[in-house]
């Protein structure tokens, strides 16, 4: 049930996008002492990320050992608890993860099996959202969505 509860958050973040306004920045720092790896595993490695606004950067990690992506939002300044998110799906096998509720410093981390597969991803802090799809894909290029609400 948790992958369908992916599937409509990005079909909901994509239907929000026709009205919302697009704010892209530049990447931003992690929070002090956490890193993708240290709410993913130590074997994850980041491979792709995106700016939340100036709020934070949701991370896409991969494991070579095993094949899985994993994806985690980590705010730039913890503090007092945020509605935050982070989820992955792959529209192949139409698997995935999410993890939603009010968070200190970081949503996540949501795991699935990724090997040879696009996955779309994202998450958000507040009202400032963040969508990735067809991410990961070799030669296909991927599609990002930033949107406040």
């Amino acid at each position: 049930m948790r992958y369908a509860r992916s599937v409509l958050s990005a079909a909901a973040l994509a239907a929000l996008t026709v009205g919302s306004t697009a704010a892209l920045t530049a990447p931003a720092s992690a929070a002090p002492n956490t890193t993708p790896q240290k709410v993913c595993g130590s074997a994850y490695k980041t491979v792709n990320s995106a700016p939340v606004g100036s709020l934070g950067t949701v991370y896409l990690t991969y494991n070579a050992a095993n094949g899985k992506n994993c994806v985690a939002t980590i705010r730039n300044n913890p503090g007092t608890a945020l509605e935050m998110s982070a989820w992955i799906y792959v529209p192949d096998t139409e698997e995935g993860d999410d993890d939603w509720g009010q968070y200190t410093s970081y949503a996540g981390p949501t795991y699935v099996y990724g090997k040879a597969h696009c996955v779309d991803w994202g998450g958000h802090i507040s009202n400032v959202y963040v969508q990735v799809t067809g991410s990961n894909c070799g030669a296909l290029k991927e599609h990002r969505v930033t949107f406040t609400r």
